[in-house]
């Protein structure tokens, strides 16, 4: 069942890639529409068969795929990677929706996106080291050349930008994946029997050190950043969707199925400088948002601001805020993706996305109406508003970070309530106001560019008012990641903890 997540799409790529006929293109966008419907219902219907009170790896496949190099074909899933699943084949369903019905090239392209969707559920699924490093890489090479071929101006430079970072960041994992299989004496690169855990604190620290570096890059983090801008202004608006909405989060995942669950003890050690690096970063993320006039680069300094929030939830260390990270990665990727597809349909039908450019789409008449309510509710959901999924997120990450971070949640608080102040800009001056001559006679908006939207905003509202419906999903996973020879990690003695960062303080 989870092969087909992986191989469908392989599969869908190329009959799309090798469908006859010189109109093709009318044909490859309902059958790549098909074939991503079929993947969401599949995983809503692996959704159903999860059973939420276990933590072990369930509806696990697994065989000898090449013995010499110790790599096997080991796929499973549990709490932390069924929400992550579910949102990479909703986005991907929902970027090529969006898509534009007389694209050039519409083969290539439709095959790229599933190759994209099929290296990031693999990298979500596998079970393996080694697996998991070439689903990483996987995602690479279709979304360099998403950006290269139907980018902007200067896509060129950002599709290359894009590839050397995250070529740097492949490096770091692999180089801090292979130490840990020779440090462990492992036999192969299996999740399973790797006993990280027994490495001492000074060795685990140096194995933790490049995979850390390598996934903030990914992430990003600040200061490994600078190539999310660029790659997000020059993409179209339904790679930017894929882009926020999913591969980031590759990079957060890693954190908690990685840098939490192998190297426990080292991670303890450095949760206080992670915290504060959470910090800087949204703080930093957040005022860069502020001086942007493009509208898509508010939105993408809001997502490095937004994930920091995970980093800080991660390095709490705790079941709640473990969680917390999880909801808000489907979180975070529900409403940048819902920011990026209502920024597209402005710039789609007013050609540009400069705030000074831009003024009163709100007039119902003659402007943009409905697109400017969904953009004032996609801007509230962000900024943490009650009834809303971000605010369910938001407030579980700092519930969780705050009794052992005081210091640094209270300053990422700062930079949620920056988040309304960028973003009320952008409204304001975008959706208010008179609207002048130039913008008096813009073409309407069709269902098909508003139904991405819709879908995602419902969600936005179903999970911000019943929240357990996703939670559930990973609270005993959270669990067993904090959890060493049956011994949870005290959050009684967070005083301890706190004071003494190297030492791990258990309870029975």
């Amino acid at each position: 069942m989870l092969s087909a997540f992986i191989w469908l799409p392989l599969l869908g790529a190329a009959l799309i890639g090798f469908w006859p006929g010189n109109r093709a293109g009318e044909k490859v966008r309902s059958i790549a529409l098909i074939i991503a419907s079929g993947l969401l219902s599949l995983n809503i219907i692996l959704g159903f068969q999860f059973d939420t009170k276990v933590a072990e790896i369930q509806f696990s496949e697994y065989f000898s795929w090449i013995e010499w190099l110790g790599l096997n074909y080991h796929l499973g899933i549990d709490g932390l990677s069924l929400p992550l699943l579910f949102l990479n084949s909703l986005l991907t369903l929902m970027a090529i929706a969006s898509s534009n019905k007389s694209l050039e090239r519409p083969q290539l392209y439709y095959s790229l996106l599933f190759v994209l969707s099929a290296g990031a559920a693999g990298a979500f699924l596998a079970q393996d080291l080694l697996l998991f490093f070439l689903f990483y890489e996987l995602e690479i090479v279709p979304l360099y050349f998403l950006i290269a071929i139907w980018g902007g101006k200067r896509r060129g430079y950002a599709a290359m930008k894009f590839l050397l970072y995250t070529a740097v960041s492949g490096f770091l994992v692999l180089a801090s994946f292979l130490g840990l299989v020779w440090l462990t004496g492992a036999s192969n690169f299996d999740y399973a029997p790797l006993l990280s855990n027994n490495l001492p604190v000074e060795t685990q620290l140096l194995l933790l050190a490049p995979l850390l570096v390598g996934l903030f890059i990914k992430i990003p983090i600040f200061p490994f950043h600078t190539w999310l801008p660029d790659a997000h202004v020059e993409a179209s608006t339904p790679i930017s969707v894929l882009l926020a909405g999913v591969l980031l989060k590759l990079g957060t995942y890693g954190l908690l199925r990685f840098g939490v669950g192998f190297f426990l003890d080292g991670w303890v050690v450095l949760a206080p400088w992670l915290a504060s690096l959470a910090a800087v970063s949204a703080l930093y993320g957040a005022c860069c948002a502020i001086a942007q006039q493009d509208m898509k680069k508010v939105v993408a300094y809001s997502s490095i601001a937004h994930m920091a929030y995970i980093l800080l939830a991660a390095a709490a260390t705790t079941p709640l805020s473990l969680t917390a990270a999880v909801f808000q990665m489907v979180s975070h990727g529900l409403i940048s993706a819902l920011l990026f597809l209502l920024v597209g349909v402005v710039y789609n039908k007013t050609g540009t996305r400069d705030v000074n450019s831009l003024r009163g789409l709100l007039n119902p008449q003659r402007g943009l109406p409905l697109v400017g309510s969904l953009m004032i509710l996609g801007v509230m959901a962000s900024s943490g508003i009650p009834g809303m999924v971000g605010f369910i997120a938001e407030f579980l990450v700092f519930r969780g970070s705050f009794p052992l971070f005081p210091v640094q949640t209270l300053l990422c608080l700062v930079g949620t309530g920056l988040t309304a102040v960028y973003f009320l800009l952008v409204i304001n001056r975008v959706f208010f106001g008179r609207l002048p001559d130039h913008l008096a006679h813009l073409p309407p908006v069709q269902f098909g560019d508003r139904a991405p939207a819709f879908v995602l905003m419902t969600l936005i509202f179903l999970l911000g008012l019943q929240p357990s419906w996703m939670v559930r999903w990973s609270e005993a996973q959270a669990t067993s990641l904090v959890t060493q020879n049956g011994k949870l990690l005290s959050q009684v003695s967070i005083d301890a903890r706190r004071a003494r960062p190297a030492t791990i303080i258990v309870n029975d």
